[in-house]
């Protein structure tokens, strides 16, 4: 017990090491992690679009901008049951700590499950909707059915994983993650090529290695804080989830803005034809790796900001905040370097040697375009990080409103009239108008006395 508690003193470097030091220390594991999660479904868009054909890639690709919105609700409620958690812990408080983490986890799966019902009674309804291309319609309905049906697990493995990283232990659930994501590899190879199930195979193969991560995280979960001091007195509190769902619901709105936008002009881009929509979507697959990175400097920075305001340090926020966007600048221009000289090669992952010139063209041309500006979304992250780590959540909110309106408008009224690359050129104007916003309610402060 000794050894533990003195384990449990070292998950504490947030509020005690260099600021640098400690993002890099939080981030790093949790940018890892979200890496292999992103392989999920890239293994699938690579292999299906690779192995079956560009039409099974846009099948796919047809459903992401809607499931990353699970996704996002998933990660944005965690992130803000997570800022509990991480007052109590930074404070002492390990019953409450408890008692939060329980809430949080009831709360989810109940919630989890409903939303996956639901989904999978509208499954064809909603990508009729969003004006998926007949020729790819009853495929995107099938990969959709099996994802909702997976859903309380990928809700309860990305909830954990804000637990776990709210206490500083951001490694666990990487050893789980890069497990479960070696194993939906492998079974995506086996459903898709050796059984030849096509779509289905890899929705399958996701939902089995989410499922296998989920469980694991728990246990251990259960074990890590069954074993710290402080007793828990209950399971659920009402007080606790409606401080959670004050946080989380501006944060699943942060997480989500950038997916509620790609769903919304997905039906733009899906009116340029099955072709066009294959390229988009493999460059989509791309950016989400890179924006990997600036979510994970502004998630640490969220529970770095809510450790050291519950331990009373606002300017070790401020401090941190520099440090993240030091952080942000480096990894825009490592990024910008290996897109601008790789950006073919990239798309060429996903596509069969075959790829028609619309598809590749498309691919290209997004990802060449949207490599000069994620030193936007990065800074914009980092803001948002420290909003939201603080509970200051007024302008976090209207910021990522604007940010979604822009993409939306833009989108929508630009690009039928004036080719698809409208749908991305409103991208970086969104970012940065959030950032603004953003930075102003930083720059008052008021965020300090909110912790």
């Amino acid at each position: 017990m000794e050894a533990y508690h003195h384990q449990a003193m070292e998950s504490t470097y947030l509020l005690t090491y260099r600021p640098w030091k400690a993002l890099l220390l939080l981030s790093f594991p949790m940018i890892l992690g979200n890496l292999f999660q992103q392989l999920y479904t890239m293994a699938d868009s690579a292999i299906v679009g690779r192995f079956v054909s560009s039409s099974a890639l846009a099948a796919v690709g047809a459903s992401y901008a809607l499931t990353n919105i699970f996704i996002c609700v998933a990660i944005g409620g965690g992130v803000g049951a997570s800022v509990i958690v991480s007052r109590h812990f930074g404070a002492g408080e390990y019953g409450q700590m408890k008692k939060a983490i329980y809430t949080a986890l009831v709360s989810f799966l109940i919630l989890s499950i409903l939303l996956g019902i639901t989904g999978l009674l509208l499954s064809r309804t909603l990508m009729v909707a969003l004006n998926t291309p007949r020729d790819i319609l009853s495929m995107a309905t099938e990969y959709l059915g099996i994802y909702f049906i997976g859903l309380p697990f990928l809700f309860m493995y990305n909830v954990l994983s804000s637990m776990f990283n709210a206490l500083g232990r951001s490694r666990i659930p990487l050893l789980f993650l890069i497990f479960s994501s070696a194993m939906n590899v492998v079974l995506d190879l086996i459903f898709v090529i050796s059984f030849g199930l096509g779509v289905a195979g890899a929705a399958w193969a996701t939902l089995i290695a989410q499922g296998i991560s989920a469980l694991l995280s728990f246990c251990v979960l259960r074990r890590h804080i069954t074993r710290l001091s402080g007793e828990r007195t209950g399971i659920f509190s009402t007080t606790m989830l409606k401080e959670m769902v004050r946080i989380a619901i501006p944060s699943i709105l942060q997480q989500s803005t950038v997916s509620i936008g790609m769903m919304l002009v997905q039906s733009v881009v899906n009116g340029f034809g099955t072709e066009a929509l294959a390229g988009y979507s493999a460059g989509m697959r791309i950016e989400s790796i890179c924006c990997v990175f600036m979510n994970g400097y502004g998630t640490a920075l969220s529970a770095y900001a809510a450790q050291n305001l519950g331990a009373g340090n606002p300017e070790r926020v401020r401090k941190g905040y520099r440090a993240a966007n030091i952080l942000v600048a480096i990894t825009a221009l490592m990024l910008l370097l290996v897109i601008e000289s790789l950006k073919e090669d990239l798309i060429m992952l996903f596509m069969s040697d075959d790829v028609s010139k619309a598809a590749m063209e498309t691919g290209v041309g997004y990802l060449g375009f949207i490599g000069f500006f994620f030193a936007l979304i990065g800074f914009k992250m980092a803001v948002d990080g420290v909003l939201r780590g603080s509970g200051d959540m007024t302008a976090f909110t209207i910021a990522n409103l604007v940010n979604l309106s822009i993409r939306v408008l833009v989108a929508a009224i630009c690009a039928p009239r004036f080719g698809i690359a409208f749908v991305w050129y409103a991208v970086p104007i969104g970012w940065a108008t959030n950032w603004l916003i953003s930075f102003i309610e930083y720059s008052r402060g008021r965020w300090a006395a909110k912790g």
